[in-house]
């Protein structure tokens, strides 16, 4: 450089895009570095320092290239320094800006680590270089669209994995620390018995869930927006839709098809008139006994012609997704309703049989299930790491790099957040000692259900029905409940037993520790126990409101 460029005022311009498309070149800190040592080797006037992480491949994507040619055009600057010239421009469009100011005059001068350009050079240099800048990144364009394609029809997912996911090994794997909880949150919206609001409130203060660090940023609650985006990505059922194609993916997928169309529905659309979900009480727990899908419910109106006043029913069938089912028969919700009061009736037990069962229970309490467990280390890391920002705020503040009320404010927000999350960590504490009375609670459930089902209303019904069990499918007329474990002795030995048992007055025969001799083969036998050995465990799955 010759000594009258002290004289000019240049604008020092680094960029570094964070799109993925320019890995190799220098970052950002040491673009700086390098450039500020060369501007004073030759007594350059540095009036502005302006960063970009934007990538330049399309023209007006840069705001801070547009700052400063706006700078330059208003005579506060009439040079620039730069790393290389392909950091300035990778198009066609804002290269003939820069060629057409530098022709003119208006930019005195180009400076990189390795030439100058002038507006007298020969232009020729110039285009040639901008040529080649501006054909690598559609080169590399093309590459990369090929690339993606390429993993796309592979059934690979060409881009970060969304939460719940991470990548690994050129795949996208479950993360093992978020995937069972973000399964959790779908699975609550499923019911149709809770808003995105309300999840999201479940997801951030009940569960702990934070989002992955990574070296910029993560470690956020979840929110409002991103959990309808995830609700509404076609990814975690298993595919991929781009420019109108669909594409199936081989990762692990967390819903299957039903599901996520149940939950669109519940989301809703635009201009889609729809009735609330909770209002279809078994629309979602029910599926077709013939073809495996999910029973889902419509409403009809039925014009009565000697009075002109409208009827609406409910009607259940199968969504048929799979293909023609042959049981497209539907079923009113009355008539069903009877079905599930007929199968509930199979689990109703007298109170004695209840007490007998809550002996063993004492005796063969379980730890908590995976997924509390998953959710109780997600309240454990996130204590960790809310201490940790504690720690770091400090040094900042001993640092002199936040003030006063900065410090405060964030201070009073991470000291909130951990007395929350404290609270979250001894209320599961607290839940795995309350088991004993939650199972006294199933049971007490078992005692009454057909009568709570009867008189309850739609969300009541709807709590029972998937208490009771699960694999409930609807087979030419008939419902049919898989117990839950805690139920299979019910199912299995009550209604034997209950008969026997009604055969003796246990208030006329001769007792001992409260139990009448003849009971006692009844109880073992219900009880399931060989040498005194308990071996009938489980635990309620019901969730009580």
């Amino acid at each position: 450089m010759l000594t009258e460029n002290k004289d000019l005022k240049f604008i020092m311009y680094v960029r570094k895009s964070t799109e993925g498309d320019e890995k190799q070149v220098q970052s950002v800190q040491d673009q700086i570095e390098v450039l500020t040592a060369l501007s004073k080797r030759q007594i350059l006037k540095v009036v502005k320092i302006i960063e970009e992480r934007k990538s330049a491949k399309d023209p007006g994507n840069r705001p801070e290239f547009t700052k400063m040619i706006e700078m330059i055009e208003a005579g506060v600057a009439d040079a620039i320094l730069c790393w290389k010239y392909d950091r300035l421009t990778r198009n066609a469009l804002e290269d003939g800006k820069l060629k057409w100011m530098l022709q003119q005059g208006v930019i005195k001068i180009i400076s990189t680590i390795d030439r100058d350009y002038r507006p007298d050079d020969n232009a020729l240099l110039l285009s040639i270089e901008g040529g080649m800048a501006n054909q690598y990144i559609r080169d590399l364009s093309r590459n990369v669209k090929r690339g993606m394609q390429s993993k796309r029809e592979k059934g690979q997912f060409p881009h970060k994995a969304p939460i719940g996911y991470i990548n690994k090994d050129k795949a996208v794997v479950p993360d093992p620390d978020r995937f069972g909880t973000v399964q959790a949150l779908f699975k609550l919206m499923i019911t149709g018995d809770y808003s995105v609001a309300q999840i999201v409130a479940t997801a951030n203060n009940t569960y702990g869930f934070r989002t992955r660090k990574t070296k910029r940023n993560g470690g956020k609650k979840l929110t409002k927006s991103r959990l309808y985006e995830m609700f509404s990505n076609p990814f975690y059922k298993g595919s991929y839709t781009i420019n109108g194609k669909t594409y199936k993916l081989n990762h692990m997928p967390m819903i299957n098809e039903e599901e996520y169309d149940i939950i669109q529905s519940i989301l809703g659309g635009k201009n889609k008139q729809r009735r609330k979900s909770h209002d279809f009480a078994y629309r979602g727990p029910i599926t077709c006994g013939v073809c495996g899908c999910l029973v889902t419910a419509e409403e009809k109106i039925k014009k009565i012609k000697s009075t002109g006043k409208s009827i609406s029913y409910t009607y259940y069938h199968c969504t048929g997704r799979r293909g023609n089912c042959s049981q497209s028969k539907c079923i009113r919700e009355d008539k069903l309703e009877e079905l599930i009061k007929d199968e509930i009736s199979r689990f109703t037990i007298l109170p004695q049989f209840r007490d007998w069962a809550l002996e063993v229970l004492r005796e063969s309490h379980k730890d908590e299930t995976k997924e509390r467990k998953e959710i109780f280390n997600n309240l454990n890391r996130t204590y960790k790491d809310t201490e940790n920002q504690l720690n770091s705020l400090v040094d900042m503040k001993l640092k002199g790099q936040l003030t006063d009320d900065e410090y405060n404010a964030k201070r009073e927000q991470l000291l909130a957040d951990k007395a929350k999350i404290k609270e979250n960590i001894d209320s599961y504490d607290t839940r795995i000692d309350d088991w004993l009375e939650l199972t006294e609670k199933a049971f007490d459930f078992v005692c009454c259900a057909r009568e709570a089902f009867e008189t309850g209303d739609l969300e009541a019904k709807r709590a029972i029905l998937t208490a009771v069990g699960k694999n409930i499918t609807l087979l030419d007329g008939k419902i049919h409940i898989e117990p839950e474990q805690w139920l299979v002795p019910i199912t299995d030995k009550y209604p034997a037993l209950e008969k026997q048992y009604k055969m003796f007055e246990p208030e006329k025969n001769h007792s001992y520790n409260g139990i009448s001799s003849n009971l006692e083969p009844i109880r073992t036998a219900w009880l399931g126990r060989e040498d005194s050995n308990p071996c009938y465990t489980g635990q309620s799955r019901m969730s009580y409101r």
